[in-house]
Parts: structure tokens; sequence; C-alpha cells
């Protein structure tokens, strides 16, 4: 399979003051079966960038593209072919998690027999299958997140979007989400995403990002980047030189 490009940002900013930007000139690339890790302490833009690329945020500064459409100037064709996870999801309480799933499929119009045969597959691997005819408000937050990946999955994105997707996730949903992520990658599809868990990125991802204070400060393969060493040592190392 050929890679492709699904994300580039170019000479992305973002300011919330006129002294103060909290993304300052990015620019990446996330290819087709890239599993393309952001990391970062807190307050260092990863998720001012992440929401940017999903539309949520508004921004003047560079461009954003996926799969060829500019973010801002084609915001329906980017949503159709991207899935988003967000590190807190908030999800309408007042549907029960099948009401839920059912919603997302109607607005990507996913077919009756296809959304029926992704739901039983993911549900069943996150071992919620049987909790989908109850309230979401009466859902644990790992739950939640639970529902919020299927609800991400179910029409077959080509770039999964994802910020700190761990958290919150027990270590079997964890394991279940990282397989995932692998087998989606094989079939070509993009994944970025962001966490604060090294050793998850460091045999998850194949590239990786690390951004200090809005700014880039090391990108490359997971190769490139550790030189034979952990990515917690190229990390620290890469935030000392700074």
């Amino acid at each position: 399979m050929s890679e492709k490009q699904i994300l580039e940002i170019r000479h992305y900013s973002k300011a919330y003051s006129e002294d103060k930007k909290a993304v300052d000139d990015v620019s990446l690339s996330v290819m087709s079966g890239d599993i393309y890790g952001f990391i970062g302490h807190n307050g260092a833009g990863k998720s001012t960038t992440i929401r940017a690329v999903v539309g949520v945020l508004d921004f003047t500064d560079g461009e954003i593209f996926i799969d060829g459409h500019s973010v801002r100037k084609e915001p329906m064709a980017c949503k159709r072919v991207t899935a988003y996870i967000p590190d807190n999801p908030d999800l309408y309480e007042n549907l029960t998690g099948i009401q839920y799933l059912n919603f997302v499929a109607d607005i990507f119009g996913i077919s009756a027999a296809q959304r029926e045969q992704s739901i039983k597959k993911y549900a069943d691997l996150f071992e919620i299958t049987g909790d989908l005819g109850d309230l979401i408000s009466a859902y644990s937050h790992g739950m939640k997140q639970k529902l919020a990946i299927i609800s991400a999955l179910i029409h077959d994105p080509r770039l999964l979007v994802l910020d700190e997707p761990f958290v919150g996730l027990d270590p079997k949903a964890t394991f279940t989400l990282k397989e995932i992520m692998r087998d989606m990658c094989s079939r070509g599809t993009a994944i970025f995403f962001s966490t604060h868990v090294l050793d998850v990125a460091e045999k998850l991802c194949n590239k990786v990002a690390i951004i200090k204070h809005g700014r880039i400060i090391a990108s490359g393969t997971m190769e490139e980047l550790t030189e034979g060493h952990s990515l917690e040592e190229t990390f620290l190392e890469a935030d000392n030189d700074e």
C-alpha cells in the first residue's frame, strides 16, 4: 500500500493574546499508516493544535489540510474523513449508549448493516455490549470513554485524532485500543494523538513530535529521534537542551 499524506499542518500558529502564542509555527505531516505521537508538558500546545486540526478551534495563521482539503475552507470535507476523541468526552447523557451510536452513525450516513456490524464488533471488544441500553448518565468515566471511542470508529475514518486517549481506561481497554490502532494503520488509516505516557508512545508510534512552549523542538521517526535511547531519555534531553 503506497503512503499518502493524510494530515498536513503547515506553519500553524495560535495566539490567545497579542504577546503570547499558545502555538508558534508548527509544521508536521502524518501519512497513511502512521501512528504519530505528539508529546509535551501540560500547556505546551498539544490540545490547542489538536482542536485546530479537528475544526473545534478557529485559527488565522498557517494552514491545515486533511486528505487534501483545507480545514478552514472545506470543513465538511475534512470532518467526513476524520474522527476525534477528546481527553474528556462530552456525550449526550439523556440518550442511551445505542441511541448515541445510532445518532453518530446517522450523521455520517452509515448503512444499517454496516453500523450494526461495527457497533457489535467494538462494543464486544470493549465489553460494554450489555450496557448499551442504559442511559449514558449512568455510565462511569471509563465507560463514557469507551463509548466515545466506538462512536469515533464506526464510520471507518481516514484520520483518527486522539487527545490523551488512554486516560480513564482500564488496562484491558488500553490494550484493546492499542490493538485497534495498529489494525487501523495496517489498513491505511493515519493516527495523530497526544499522550503523557511515553512508554506507550515508544511502543506504539512510528513517528513522534515533541512540542515545548508552542514550538516543535524535535520530530521524526522513532528510530531517528531516540537513536538507541528510550523515548523518555530523548524527551528529557530535548527538554533540557531548550
